[in-house]
């Protein structure tokens, strides 16, 4: 009885995770609203490394914080954390699935965790620093097809875990 209880618990953890991290088919390109203003991403063919290889690979060079915080992005990042981050990722430095949260805007610049979550496959495949996360959590972190939009308001959702006013 406790073995079929714990292999339940299992198929539906795993069940959970699978439904998590998304279908896989990006959103059609009609529901992908339009750019932030705060994101400069000029045009870069996301293959060609930046000058600044501590802002990982893809096409944000440069992101413009908001100071304060933007409440209203902080807020869609959270419901973003909730549907597409949450099964992996806990808020504190604790790893789940994937590594904690917390510090990570101060560990990282802001373009690495834009082109991060936007460029997922080539970031793994090609930046020292996702490698090496890779390498400590031993699992392939799955393409979120977030939007631009969705990215930045995750990152604002970054900075006000990591206590930025």
């Amino acid at each position: 009885m406790k073995k079929q209880v714990m292999f339940l618990t299992a198929i539906a953890a795993a069940t959970l995770l699978i439904y998590s991290c998304g279908s896989g088919t990006p959103p059609p390109a009609a529901d992908v609203p339009a750019a932030d203003s705060s994101m400069t991403a000029p045009a870069q063919a996301s293959s060609q490394a930046p000058t600044d290889d501590t802002k990982g690979m893809g096409k944000f060079t440069e992101v413009k914080l908001t100071d304060p915080l933007d409440q209203a992005m902080v807020t869609s990042g959270k419901s973003t954390y909730e549907v597409k981050c949450a099964a992996c990722h806990k808020l504190s430095g604790e790893k789940l699935v994937g590594p904690g949260w917390k510090g990570v805007t101060e560990r990282r610049k802001p373009e690495w965790i834009m082109n991060f979550v936007t460029n997922t496959d080539e970031m793994i495949d090609k930046d020292p620093a996702a490698q090496a996360m890779l390498q400590e959590c031993m699992v392939r972190m799955p393409n979120q097809h977030l939007t631009d939009d969705e990215a930045r308001h995750l990152l604002e959702y970054m900075r006000a875990n990591d206590g930025k006013k």
